[in-house]
């Protein structure tokens, strides 16, 4: 096999690996070869997961985390550099949810939440992993962000400002350890088939209009994410850094159609 092509003998971290996007990283990247370490909130999930990927003979290991909590995520990395001998390739920040208000309506609990949710954990997870993705000598960092981070989307002011966040972190971390050997780039899909969607896709007038907003006139699966995040990983994308790739079907491309009434 093409090395360029492969993530053989390579390690991961996905958070919230057992459901929806990230379950789905976890079986591409383990597809190509990698080791990965999923962690998750959910027991449960997480249980039933890692009998579904050890079945598939899949490298996969996991562990209950909360993400929203400093102690666990310190935890969590030293757990990743006990199990990986220091050395870590691959950092997919995956976690994140949202609370749908008006802008007035947002409460300072919403803004905590979504703070301490979607941008605190992946900030700081970076810089946990710095270390073991410099000492890997090829690291790849990939944050999970949302076309809501780069246009305006209704879903959420609080949570379209978090994703424009992890845009941004991606760049700066680009430029401040390419000299480490660091890739960084975030990944903005539009709505995916996931748990965290459904409310909105279950909305006969929201799918509807997503559908007709979106070129390719449907939302995504998550599959169609995650091998997006896996090929920023492999060797063949060793130029690539910095970047915030939407994953969208057009949505973020497609301006005002205008039909006339005849």
């Amino acid at each position: 096999m093409d090395k360029r092509w492969s993530l053989q003998g390579t390690t991961a971290l996905v958070t919230g690996g057992a459901s929806g996007i990230g379950h789905a990283i976890v079986v591409e990247l383990a597809g190509f070869g990698c080791r990965v370490h999923a962690c998750d909130l959910s027991e449960t999930l997480l249980n039933q997961s890692l009998c579904e990927w050890k079945k598939k003979g899949f490298q996969v290991s996991g562990s209950v985390c909360d993400v929203s909590c400093r102690s666990e995520r310190e935890k969590l990395m030293q757990t990743v550099s006990t199990m990986f001998n220091g050395k870590l390739n691959i950092l997919v920040n995956n976690v994140g949810s949202a609370r749908v208000k008006p802008t007035t309506e947002y409460l300072e609990d919403d803004f905590s939440f979504h703070i301490s949710t979607n941008l605190e954990p992946a900030y700081h997870l970076s810089q946990l992993s710095h270390p073991f993705l410099k000492a890997s000598g090829s690291g790849s960092i990939v944050f999970i962000s949302s076309v809501a981070g780069v246009v305006s989307i209704d879903c959420g002011s609080m949570y379209g400002l978090t994703k424009g966040a992890l845009n941004q972190l991606a760049r700066n971390l680009a430029c401040e350890w390419a000299k480490d050997g660091i890739r960084a780039n975030a990944v903005a899909p539009n709505f995916i088939y996931t748990a965290l969607a459904q409310p909105f896709l279950d909305d006969a007038g929201f799918n509807k209009s997503l559908s007709t907003r979106t070129p390719l006139g449907r939302p995504g699966e998550p599959e169609e994410v995650a091998s997006l995040v896996a090929f920023l990983c492999l060797p063949a994308a060793s130029y690539i850094t910095g970047q915030t790739i939407c994953v969208d079907g057009g949505l973020t491309v497609n301006g005002f159609s205008y039909q006339p009434q005849a």
